[in-house]
Parts: C-alpha cells; sequence; structure tokens
C-alpha cells in the first residue's frame, strides 16, 4: 500500500534532489548474427537489434509520463563484437558503421559492446578489433568501446594492456576538434561484469540471455540530502544506517521501472544497477556526500574510509530492495561528471594518486580522467596496469576511462556538455614505464584465484 508521505517523498526526490534512472537498457545477444561473411554478418546484427529494440525508446517515454520519473538515456548492449569478428573476418569497421546505423534509427542515446575479452589472450579477431576502435570511436556518435584486459582468475594481459595505451591515445587524437570524445567513448577493464547497465562499459556477456533488460539507477543527491537533514550530531554507524535506507528506496524505485519496461519489451528482466552515478548538476555529487559525512574538502585525508562506507552501506542498501542487484552497484568517481569531484581537483586536494587509492574501496576506477595531451601512451598503459592490479588483487571490477586532452596542459579545461560536463586536466608522473610495458606477457593470477 503506497501512503501519502510516501509518494512526497519520492516527488520531493525527483524534483529537488537529482532522483533519476539513468539508463534503461537492453542486452541482446548477437551469437546467433555470426556468419563467415562480414557483410551477410552485418545484415543480421542490424535486423537482430532493430527487431528487440525498436520499440525500447517510446517505452521509456511511456514509463516517464506514467510515472513522472525522469529517465536519462535509453541504451542498448550488444554481445562483443570481437567475437562476430572472429567468425566472419573481414574489416570490424563495418560492424562499427551496422552498429551507429541501428542506434540511429532506433532512437537510442549509445550503443556499447564495440568491445573484446582478451584477459588472458587473443582468440581470432580480437586484435583486428583492438586496431580498429580508435577509428570507430571517431567516426561514430553512438559507439562504445571496452576492453577486458583482466581477471583475478586469469592474471593480466600486458600485450592487451600496452595496445589499449596506443588506442587511447590515438582515440582522442583522431577526435580533438570534438574535445576528445573518442576517449571518453573508452573503457578498460579488469573483471568486466556482463550485465552493466552503464556506458561506455556496457556489453552483452557471452553468459546472458538473448535479450534482458537492466536499469541503472542514480541518486547521490538524495543520499546527501538525507545525510544533510540528519545534520552532524549522528555517528557513523548512524551515517551507515541512513545511507543504507535511502539506498533501498532508490532501488525499489528502478526495480518497479525495470519491471514495466521489461513488460511492456517483452524481454526478461536483469538487473537494476544501483551505483550511485553523479552529474555536473549542483547537489548531485558524489564528492558532496563524501563532504556531508565529514570531509573539509574531498581527497583530503580520510577520503578513502569514507567512500568505503558510502559504497558498502549503499549495496547493503539495494540487496536488501531487490534480488536483481547487480551490474557495478556501489559509488561511482568521474572526475569530469561531478561537481564536487571538479572542485576538488581544481583547488589541487585531489590528485590522480589519491584517486586510485580510492578506486580500491568504490565501484569501477579512473573514471572521466583528464590528463595533459602530449601523455606518453606508455604511461597510459601502467595507468590501466595499476588499476587493473588493484581489481585483479582484491577480485572487484576495476576500470580505466582517461582523456588525453589533445593541444592542453594541466590546470586547462576539457568541456564534453551534458552528462560528461567538463574535466580540468590533471598532472600524472611522467616518470618512463617503458621498459615494464615493453616486456609484454602476462601478470600472473594472484594466489586469491586458487579458491576451488
Amino acid at each position: 500500500m503506497l501512503n501519502m508521505s510516501d509518494i512526497m517523498e519520492t516527488i520531493t526526490m525527483i524534483q529537488d534532489e537529482n532522483l533519476d534512472i539513468r539508463t534503461i537498457t537492453m542486452g541482446i545477444s548477437l551469437l546467433d548474427c555470426c556468419d563467415g561473411d562480414i557483410s551477410r554478418s552485418c545484415e543480421k546484427v542490424y535486423a537482430k537489434i532493430y527487431s528487440r529494440a525498436k520499440d525500447l525508446v517510446k517505452a521509456g517515454e511511456g514509463i516517464e509520463r506514467k510515472y513522472g520519473i525522469p529517465i536519462i538515456n535509453k541504451r542498448i548492449s550488444v554481445t562483443p563484437i570481437a567475437m562476430l569478428a572472429g567468425a566472419s573476418g573481414g574489416d570490424p569497421m563495418m560492424y562499427a558503421r551496422a552498429l551507429e546505423r541501428v542506434a540511429s534509427d532506433v532512437g537510442v542515446n549509445f550503443i556499447g559492446g564495440f568491445s573484446a575479452l582478451v584477459h588472458k589472450g587473443f582468440s581470432p579477431g580480437d586484435r583486428e578489433l583492438l586496431g580498429s576502435i580508435p577509428e570507430a570511436l571517431a567516426e561514430t556518435e553512438r559507439v562504445c568501446a571496452s576492453v577486458n584486459v583482466g581477471t583475478t582468475k586469469s592474471g593480466i594481459n600486458m600485450d592487451a594492456v600496452a595496445i589499449m595505451g596506443r588506442a587511447v591515445k590515438e582515440a582522442a587524437r583522431l577526435t580533438a576538434s570534438r574535445q576528445c570524445i573518442g576517449a571518453a567513448k573508452l573503457v578498460v577493464f579488469c573483471n568486466a561484469p556482463e550485465d552493466n547497465p552503464f556506458m561506455a562499459g556496457a556489453f552483452h556477456g557471452p553468459g546472458e540471455p538473448d535479450c534482458v533488460i537492466n536499469v541503472g539507477v542514480s541518486g547521490p543527491g538524495v543520499v546527501r540530502a538525507a545525510l544533510g537533514k540528519a545534520g552532524k550530531d549522528k555517528d557513523l554507524t548512524e551515517v551507515a544506517e541512513i545511507i543504507k535506507k535511502t539506498a533501498f528506496k532508490i532501488t525499489r524505485m528502478g526495480q518497479m521501472v525495470g519491471s514495466e519496461a521489461s513488460a511492456m519489451l517483452g524481454a526478461p528482466f536483469g538487473i537494476v544497477d544501483i551505483s550511485l552515478a553523479p552529474t555536473p548538476a549542483i547537489g548531485d555529487s558524489v564528492a558532496h556526500i563524501l563532504e556531508e559525512i565529514g570531509l573539509e574538502r574531498c581527497g583530503g585525508h580520510g577520503t578513502t574510509a569514507a567512500l568505503a562506507l558510502l559504497n558498502d552501506a549503499v549495496k547493503k542498501g539495494g540487496v536488501m530492495a531487490s534480488s536483481s542487484v547487480g551490474g557495478l552497484s556501489g559509488a561511482f568517481i568521474p572526475v569530469s561528471e561531478d561537481a564536487g569531484m571538479i572542485a576538488a581537483a581544481q583547488s589541487g586536494a585531489l590528485c590522480v594518486e589519491k584517486l586510485e587509492a580510492m578506486t580500491a574501496v568504490c565501484s569501477v576506477g579512473l573514471d572521466m580522467v583528464v590528463v595533459p595531451g602530449d601523455t606518453h601512451e606508455d604511461v597510459i598503459a601502467a595507468i590501466i596496469a595499476d588499476e587493473a592490479a588493484i581489481g585483479m588483487i582484491n577480485g572487484k571490477t576495476t576500470a580505466v576511462r582517461l582523456i588525453p586532452a589533445i593541444g592542453k596542459k594541466v590546470g586547462d579545461m576539457l568541456e564534453f556538455g551534458g552528462l560528461l560536463g567538463s574535466g580540468p586536466v590533471m598532472g600524472l608522473n611522467t616518470s618512463s614505464p617503458s621498459v615494464m610495458v615493453g616486456r609484454g606477457g602476462r601478470i600472473p593470477a594472484p594466489i586469491q584465484s586458487l579458491k576451488n
């Protein structure tokens, strides 16, 4: 039974505290689109995606009107395209163009899955796809790419890490006239989940159903407001309880929207991802939640501990609200998309090294971090390796989304607009890791992998 106070609370969350459904993402398997002829395979890809997703945007807009809940993005994730390229051979750019065309025709914001899983080596099609990523991201508007270079069970493929260091730099260079947006559509993972609805890292894992609906919820502003109302006299146990109860309410809304979209589209409901995904809007910041907990400025000492508390409480509240919590689920810390992170970076309180420490306890990793445009590709590769090592050793997902700002230096700003916001160029330690990166091979799996 709904009561008036619950209704009014939800209205306040939406109107005043930036609560929204960040995305409804339809995952679509393309395994039945494999063909020895790449042209036929691309035709099958277009037809399969169009038939499944043609009503996705309409369904999302219908739910928005029915419940008054903002649904910011409607997206598609597909089987890693490297799997299809391995069967068909040919130029992977043909797949990129097919994905862009169908995404445009069905009207979604993004389509993810120009991806490869290379954590233990390269299968046919993987190297060709990795080599085509910069061009694919430069030529398309909606296509997003991701590459999984490591897992706790397999270790880290350093040959793939080196390739991705070059790919990040080249994707930025090819889109320098468009604020280096190509690099913002590229994520490098360790322990990538198969059901993540968030871009740019979404892909439809081979263990997923033929078609599924996944939902991503966002509510940093709601959590911050709840802590603000509670006052400064609460101890940290009580702070965690407030966050947990707020995450419960946010997740219930996501569960409802996912179930509704599932029924409308005739596809099973997969997961609700309860990640606190910030935006550049004032008040919708994970950094500001950490400051509400009691930090003078995000990035100062105590930041990692506060983030650990936040991330854990969000997960606990979510799993109490739904048996279908999945994806990444926790707290995102993208710099350019978070007003508080931007301010902390500009003030000097937040540096890349502190961000790396924070990624040990948050949902993802170094996300939307803008670095100088002259950063060497081996430095980028080494940053990817560092993040992958954190994920591998701790058995968690980590990722890197760096944007080399071509032609810009530390302190300059890169302006993306929209949800991607703007990012200050952050300084890096540029001592050379080239000998280590150039060794290649594989960093072996840790002893923690032997759990059977």
